[in-house]
């Protein structure tokens, strides 16, 4: 986390100076320092999240993609009056051990246009879909898939 903070001061200062530099290093210890306090983010908890960083960036860019693709079928219940919402709700167990991953998977579920998630406890989920058709394979999501890969 510090390496993270120290080098998003750099790119935000956008030079490298002796001072920039040191204090750079002090802001991002005080930094680590106040976030490890007050969060439960403990430094297995970093290592895991460096550990799998190459897969996040994958969920984050699968992510957009999929936004992409509902909001484009969501344009399509708008602007098309024979396509009229039909509101469904779905539930489905995920699998998945890890509370981070279930969070994950909620918030992903909910910043895809055309469903919301309602509901989530210990990987049982609760989603509300704007038409039947999203509701189809909801428990196959890519989603899913990328993050039953986490370690």
């Amino acid at each position: 986390m510090f390496i993270f903070f120290f080098l998003l001061w750099i790119i935000l200062n956008g030079r490298i100076t002796l001072e920039i530099v040191l204090f750079g290093l002090a802001i991002a210890a005080l930094i680590t320092t106040v976030v490890r306090r007050m969060t439960p983010l403990s430094a297995e908890n970093e290592r895991m999240l460096f550990r799998n960083a190459p897969l996040l960036l994958v969920y984050v860019l699968n992510l957009i993609l999929e936004i992409i693709k509902a909001s484009l079928q969501v344009m399509t219940v708008i602007w098309n009056p024979a396509k009229q919402p039909e509101p469904v709700i779905v539930e489905f167990d995920s699998g998945l051990d890890s509370a981070f991953a279930n969070i994950l998977l909620a918030n992903s579920i909910t910043l895809t246009p055309g469903t919301i998630t309602l509901d989530q406890k210990n990987g049982h989920f609760v989603i509300h879909c704007l038409r039947k058709e999203y509701a189809d394979g909801m428990g196959d999501l890519s989603f899913l898939r990328l993050l039953r890969r986490l370690k």
